[in-house]
């Protein structure tokens, strides 16, 4: 309140400065009726609303607004730069790069994070899914252009088909022009191989929750780490078979289990077994199946931040599920080296966009979107779980091996040993 009364008093300082210049018009509130004197003594305000406005009179008062605005406009970046400098629930105002007066130097904290970055480097963890053939250990070696698979980095490494569904994590630190990435391929064999494929899924949705509870205790240690070791899921690529039909049911019971907790991205395997006719026709077969049944597969519509993220994901939506083919061979195609596969109709070149769709989907999950896929994963899966965990009425810090939550005054409360979150 006093700062305010500062504030209108300072307005009408201004405003008392105006009227004592000589040479100058007395300047006339049109709200007030208080008559105001001018030089000579005569009653200004009264006289001009009983006789009305003369031309002159008319010429002056447009002279004293254009300068009571003026001044208005000063005083109120006055008070709206105090705005901002003051308490909660307050105006702030937005200032261009120019509007400053000079250079100010904020745009370097983009390089102090890409420094920061480059130093630590950066994790990303993506497993593939799919029954044995479908060209996962080639996909992922393809997309990361070295030999990252379990398949391919595995001496003396046997084909079998496993009786249950079993996980291998293989993990790589990748560097690119200073940029290093520990890169986590983690594997599904036996996933789809049996007869009867019934549950098949629990072993993959108990891996992704098991790494989520990991994260969780290191959060909730008292003295935890600086950085804590990320080994959940971020991208999870599920791989559909050729068939040119529709999902089988065990896709849609997967990627419905699945979805609420992982971001998956469904892609169609071995796409060069298909015509561009039926490649389209099964895409959108496809996508009727995943609406009809609710299942979510990123990017999500509901998490775009803005209208720039929502037309480029709806770029992607409209291509989902990507046609891909890969491989790790390379062939002359008109002079140059291109990855591809060999026919005796020509070459497939898998990072031609009108060939195959491999190249929209490294862009997906590589280029443009790996951090958001990680910022999905930490923001709305694992925090999702978090909070379901906390709240179950049988968990405790007792339940989970660490101390009970010390006070602010660094004590602990004697009074009650276990604390129900």
């Amino acid at each position: 309140m006093e700062d305010g009364e500062e504030k209108e008093r300072g307005i009408m300082g201004l405003q008392d400065d105006s009227k004592c210049q000589p040479g100058q018009p007395a300047p006339m509130d049109s709200q007030n009726s208080i008559p105001e004197t001018g030089q000579n003594g005569v009653v200004v305000g009264t006289e001009m609303e009983e006789k009305g406005m003369e031309e002159g009179d008319l010429k002056k008062e447009m002279e004293e607004g254009d300068l009571k605005k003026e001044m208005g406009m000063e005083v109120e970046a006055e008070v709206k730069v105090e705005l901002c400098q003051s308490g909660h629930g307050l105006q702030v105002s937005f200032i261009r790069g120019t509007d400053l007066f000079g250079y100010v130097g904020i745009e370097a904290v983009l390089d102090q994070m890409r420094r920061k970055t480059m130093k630590a480097g950066l994790e990303f963890n993506i497993m593939v899914v799919g029954q044995s053939g479908l060209g996962k250990s080639t996909l992922v070696n393809t997309l990361f252009k070295s030999k990252v698979s379990r398949k391919s980095c595995t001496s003396n490494y046997e084909e079998k088909i496993s009786k249950t569904v079993k996980l291998h994590s293989v993990s790589h630190v990748i560097e690119e022009k200073g940029v290093r990435m520990k890169l986590t391929v983690i594997d599904t064999p036996g996933f789809g191989d049996q007869i009867n494929n019934e549950n098949c899924w629990e072993p993959i949705v108990k891996h992704v929750n098991e790494q989520y509870e990991k994260y969780l205790r290191e959060e909730l240690h008292i003295n935890r780490k600086r950085r804590i070791p990320d080994s959940r899921v971020h991208c999870c690529i599920y791989f559909l078979p050729p068939t040119g039909h529709r999902l089988r049911l065990i896709d849609v019971e997967f990627m419905k289990r699945l979805g609420k907790i992982v971001s998956i991205v469904p892609v169609i395997a071995k796409a060069d077994t298909l015509t561009i006719e039926e490649r389209q026709e099964f895409k959108e077969r496809i996508r009727q199946d995943l609406a009809a049944n609710g299942i979510r597969v990123y990017p999500q519509k509901e998490y775009d931040e803005d209208p720039e993220d929502s037309i480029l994901n709806d770029r992607i939506r409209e291509s989902i599920p990507f046609a891909v083919v890969g491989t790790d061979k390379e062939h002359q195609v008109n002079g140059h080296k291109v990855l591809g596969r060999k026919t005796k109709w020509g070459i497939i070149e898998v990072e031609n966009v009108e060939h195959c769709e491999f190249a929209n989907l490294r862009d997906l999950l590589i280029r443009s979107h790996l951090q958001d896929l990680k910022d999905v994963t930490h923001n709305i899966h694992y925090e999702t779980y978090r909070v379901r965990r906390l709240n179950e009425s049988n968990v405790s810090f007792s339940e989970l091996g660490l101390a009970p939550w010390p006070l602010e005054n660094g004590t602990d409360d004697r009074g009650q040993s276990e604390s129900h979150l």
